[in-house]
């Protein structure tokens, strides 16, 4: 899978950001502006590096040849025998010499990778692929080039930084630095999983560079939100030029999401010693589990829902799916004081993780709509609207069972991630790479004509992980940026 996803863009889209794998030329997401910056090549760079698996299917091949016994139910599913059918999927890896993407993509960063585009691009999305692919591809390498090319694209994103609250704005011009919010966020102000989400990626950066403005800038973006809080609530627009909130609408989903992520995240990343993100982490979390976690009457699903202005939508997107690795990784740290917090976090992990299984095999492919209802028994985890039927490659319900895995070696998780991976082969393999489909629950599909570059950095990246020894890129090592990228945790 990885192979045939990078391997038909490398071909048909070299250098564009993402491509069309249908009519097999690029494409480019708004969000990405209109000039190439080679999204994919930077955003899949980390997991084509980790794909290099021979030393894995030695190690399957020797597991065959000394302990493999047919003769148990079930086998199939057992860790190895499903290593070698994944490998297998992966386009037989064994035949595939991935360093020559991996050095393919590293000489084109070199050469050709300019940041001085003049173009308005989302500050959030090349904060998280590009800084953070550059970032965890130094993590793994120790490459200077690929640190040196993250703070190069950082600096460029730092007037969108000059507000009175420190908070950015979403869209900059990375050649003359001009920014501005998106027209369409409402009252134009700012969006919470956004400006959220530099924190990792800037604190990391100032952390290996040794340089405080990265950090300084982010600092100050929590300092705004912590005293805008209403009891521990934090909603998903405000006004950057006031710091007061713009509506009273709260989601762990789409506009809200990451925020969450990265206040555990950091604390994580720096050794469990920045008290004030664990602090609002906790807070913040209990605040949302009040205002927004429920569980079906019939059925017991358990879902975060969408909060407006004291309301419950019962509704959740595909994007919480999330909120179960979440939760996972929150216990296995030990971020919540309690002396009851980890049995309840796994708890709550479990149950999301299987409401989103839920919202994949209640559809006709067995993949995930981008968004689904609670309201009735009838529709429990299932799609109302056409324009949320949709699956476009996404990572989030792989993402908490990868976590789930690592976390009660639970054997259901893995049977979930594998059924999931044959899916995608079915409905989203096609002859140039891979693409999204515009309705789940239709028997005959519709494809959009997109590869994601989030595809390859998140959604191959965890089915990876899910099937690998924990000891590769373990937790208690390395955190995950929103993007799937792996940076190493502070140990001083």
């Amino acid at each position: 899978m990885v192979v045939h996803a990078y391997s038909n863009y490398a071909k048909y889209a070299w250098g564009a950001n993402e491509h069309r794998p249908i009519t097999k030329t690029s494409h480019s997401a708004n969000v990405f502006g209109s000039e190439k910056l080679g999204i994919t090549i930077i955003d899949s760079l980390d997991t084509i590096y980790l794909a290099d698996l021979k030393e894995f299917v030695q190690k399957s091949r020797d597991w065959i040849e000394t302990e493999f016994n047919p003769n148990v139910v079930g086998g199939y599913l057992t860790y190895f025998f499903s290593y070698i059918r994944l490998t297998y999927i992966l386009d037989t890896i064994y035949l595939a010499d991935l360093k020559e993407f991996v050095q393919k993509s590293r000489d084109w960063i070199e050469t050709e990778f300019n940041p001085n585009v003049n173009s308005e691009i989302s500050a959030f999305e090349i904060n998280i692929r590009l800084v953070g692919g550059f970032l965890s591809m130094y993590a793994l390498t120790n490459d200077k080039l690929y640190l040196d090319k993250a703070q190069a694209v950082a600096d460029r994103l730092l007037p969108a930084f000059n507000t009175p609250t420190g908070i950015p704005f979403a869209l900059i011009n990375l050649a003359n630095g001009a920014s501005k919010n998106w027209n369409w966020a409402a009252g134009g102000c700012s969006i919470l999983s956004e400006l959220g989400t530099m924190h990792l990626e800037f604190q990391y950066l100032s952390q290996l560079t040794g340089k405080e403005i990265y950090l300084e800038k982010v600092e100050k973006i929590r300092t705004t939100l912590k005293e805008a809080s209403e009891n521990n609530m934090y909603f998903n627009y405000i006004n950057q030029q006031t710091g007061k909130w713009c509506q009273r609408h709260a989601s762990l989903g789409g506009l809200g999401d990451s925020f969450y992520e990265y206040l555990l995240k950091s604390w994580v990343l720096s050794g469990k010693k920045d008290e004030q993100a664990r602090s609002m982490y906790e807070n913040s979390m209990k605040a949302a589990e009040e205002a927004m976690l429920r569980k079906t009457p019939t059925t017991n699903l358990m879902y975060f829902g969408e909060h407006h202005s004291g309301r419950l939508d019962p509704q959740m997107g595909h994007l919480t799916c999330f909120v179960g690795g979440l939760y996972v990784l929150s216990a296995l740290s030990g971020a919540i004081t309690s002396n009851s917090s980890t049995k309840h976090e796994i708890e709550i992990a479990q149950g999301i993780g299987k409401t989103c299984r839920e919202s994949y095999v209640r559809t006709a492919t067995g993949l995930g709509p981008e968004g689904f209802h609670f309201e009735r028994v009838d529709v429990e985890a299932k799609s109302l609207r056409d324009n949320e039927k949709y699956y476009i490659l996404r990572p989030e319900a792989i993402e908490a069972w990868f976590y789930l895995w690592r976390s009660t070696h639970d054997q259901i998780y893995r049977d979930w991630a594998w059924d999931a991976l044959i899916s995608i082969e079915k409905y989203c393999r096609v002859e140039g790479g891979y693409s999204g489909i515009r309705d789940v629950y239709a028997e005959t599909v519709s494809h959009d004509d997109v590869q994601q570059s989030f595809f390859i950095a998140e959604t191959l990246k965890y089915l990876l992980l899910i099937f690998s020894d924990d000891s590769f890129i373990p937790l208690d090592s390395y955190v995950f940026n929103t993007e799937a990228h792996p940076f190493r945790i502070r140990t001083v």
